[in-house]
């Protein structure tokens, strides 16, 4: 049997994975250009994860086999002692699969991690997220947010910054969001379930903030991540113009994620921002 959801990729936050798997193998992508074929290794018993001696559940592990794209399929010599009949079977039963995939998938990883706010032990921002509730424990419980680094995800300084050094955007949001944790962090697993949607901060990380500049630079971040996070799932219309009235600027990034959209509000912006990514790779 053949699954297919996606999930987020986290922590940080890089986008949305989508995932096709059979009992012995998965395909993998993070744009929808090409995917990625990967074998269960054999020592691993069937199933989400598996326990060591202890107990104690461990995460399946996998090789690289394939990568599809639309030139065809590329396979990679897989490790000696894999039985290659059925590394050969999943590369077919999943290539065969995925023509008739139609992405987005639909978002399966309920289970969230949340680092919460000190004072009102509220949602502060996402850490981890699953997709079955058996899967909490192979996560480390560490409850410390981290921001997209500014070698990924580089965020323009403002003149100010320019002419006297102060560190990326990135790590101040990053400090000033574990600083509102407190010295004693805390954070939860919650499932989110529909009726709970409106509790949790709908971009992943919370936008309250009582200083300006604490506001101003929360803001800076995520319409520096708008092209991620309009692969976001369940996101309001309004949250949905806002992500793309900011990532105007990220024309490459737009034209790479666009795949993974669930929905698109203004039709003829997202049009214009593809179009000038071509031109401008043209151009280049």
């Amino acid at each position: 049997m053949i699954q297919a959801y996606s999930k987020r990729l986290l922590s940080p936050f890089t986008g949305q994975v989508q995932i096709v798997e059979s009992e012995m193998a998965r395909a993998l992508t993070l744009g929808g250009a090409e995917w990625e074929i990967q074998f269960r290794l054999p020592h691993e018993p069937g199933g989400i994860h598996s326990q060591n001696p202890d107990g104690k559940a461990v995460r399946n592990r996998y090789c690289r086999i394939a990568v599809i794209r639309d030139s065809g399929i590329e396979r990679i010599p897989p490790p000696l002692g894999l039985d290659a009949v059925k590394v050969e079977e999943s590369i077919e039963e999943l290539s065969a699969h995925l023509t008739a995939v139609s992405l987005p998938l639909t978002a399966a990883d309920d289970y969230e991690f949340w680092l919460l706010d000190e004072k009102h032990e509220l949602p502060l921002a996402l850490i981890y997220s699953c997709v079955e509730a058996e899967e909490m424990p192979l996560y480390p419980f560490r409850p410390e947010w981290t921001a997209l680094s500014a070698a990924r995800m580089e965020i323009r300084r403002t003149p100010d910054e320019m002419q006297y050094y102060v560190p990326p955007v990135n790590y101040r949001v990053q400090q000033m969001v574990n600083e509102r944790a407190g010295r004693n962090p805390s954070a939860s697993w919650i499932r989110r379930r529909k009726d709970l949607t409106n509790e949790f901060p709908p971009l992943l990380l919370t936008e309250n903030w009582e200083e300006e500049e604490h506001y101003q630079l929360c803001q800076r971040y995520i319409q520096r991540q708008a092209p991620r996070l309009l692969m976001l799932q369940g996101l309001s219309r309004d949250y949905r113009r806002r992500l793309e009235q900011s990532a105007r600027e990220e024309v490459f990034e737009v034209e790479r994620f666009f795949p993974l959209y669930p929905d698109v509000v203004d039709e003829q912006l997202m049009a214009t921002i593809r179009v000038e990514a071509r031109i401008r790779r043209a151009a280049q």
